[in-house]
């Protein structure tokens, strides 16, 4: 049997986090060690109560710890547009029976990486507060993180603004604070996960596979009436799901290392500058570039079918 990859997620769910979040609990390949959570698409605590929801709906005995509440310098800017007023559209799912354990996520964080047999890749699927004040409080976790691999970014066109993704654009200093920690990262960006759809087809398939899969095409419902995340000709972008996608299969993911900053101020707050121009400057990000998409189309689906019955 293949051994199990551990992983700390970091989410602020989110119509596609709700997606990364069931497959992270639930795959065979994962031993998903705690969710943590921050401000982002909606409001800290709506987040922390939908990573609770969503794991007891999928039946994973997961320790949920409640994160940054706000950015690091800058006002706190939701997504309810977006994600809907709770975060997961309109789909509501029974209040849970646990509750966040009693630590905040970057003391969690701490004790889990420092007492883990073996190093823990992190995946950040939303702002990177929690990850930045991690590595700036207890740098003495950094040799037992194995990597991050952050879905966040863009080389290319934004989804917030014209050049910058949401999550770096939700807190751009956390996220300049985690690229210059020299703790080997990847980043998934918009430039890979708006083209790595999940067909339409491939949603009706998931909905009748299980209720998790019900679950997510209501969801996924509401998320395609924004119309910014795909189209029913096209498919709809999972975005946070194509992180963990990378951590599995990465010899379908071409990616190359870049020096790559983020714009902290002004009209390209958030952006992630990719210098594919330097002159001898030391790559500090590893950027991808594209995917296999038919293949991660296909884990997509058979990943939520194997879920729960």
């Amino acid at each position: 049997m293949t051994k199990k990859i551990p992983i700390i997620l970091d989410t602020d769910p989110g119509i596609d986090d709700a997606a990364a979040i069931v497959i992270a609990a639930t795959h065979p390949a994962f031993d998903l060690k705690l969710v943590t959570t921050a401000m982002g698409n909606v409001d800290v605590e709506k987040t922390t109560q939908n990573a609770l929801k969503l794991l007891e709906f999928v039946g994973a005995d997961v320790p949920v710890a409640k994160g940054a509440s706000k950015p690091l310098l800058r006002e706190y800017v939701g997504a309810p547009e977006v994600h809907g007023e709770s975060g997961l559209g309109g789909y509501v799912l029974p209040e849970p029976t646990t509750c966040p354990v009693d630590q905040f996520a970057v003391e969690a964080m701490r004790d889990t990486l420092l007492t883990s047999d073996e190093p823990i890749t992190l995946v950040p699927i939303g702002a990177l507060t929690n990850i930045a004040l991690l590595l700036h409080q207890y740098p003495e976790v950094k040799p037992h993180i194995k990597e991050i691999v952050l879905m966040g970014g863009a080389f290319g066109l934004g989804n917030r603004n014209s050049v910058s993704e949401f999550n770096i654009f939700a807190d751009p200093h956390a996220a300049q604070m985690v690229f210059q920690s020299e703790v080997p990262i990847t980043m998934v960006g918009l430039n890979v996960t708006h083209q790595a759809l999940v067909s339409m087809d491939s949603i009706q398939m998931i909905q009748k596979a299980n209720k998790v899969g019900a679950m997510l095409e209501e969801m996924f419902r509401d998320y395609l009436s924004v119309g910014t995340e795909g189209t029913a000709s096209t498919g709809l972008a999972i975005h946070d799901a194509c992180a963990l996608y990378y951590v599995l299969h990465r010899d379908k993911v071409e990616a190359q290392p870049y020096p790559v900053d983020v714009v902290l101020d002004g009209p390209a707050a958030g952006a992630t500058v990719v210098d594919i121009l330097s002159k001898g400057r030391p790559a500090n990000i590893n950027v991808t570039l594209s995917f296999d998409f038919d293949h991660f189309n296909d884990w997509f689906v058979e990943s939520i079918k194997g879920t729960v019955s």
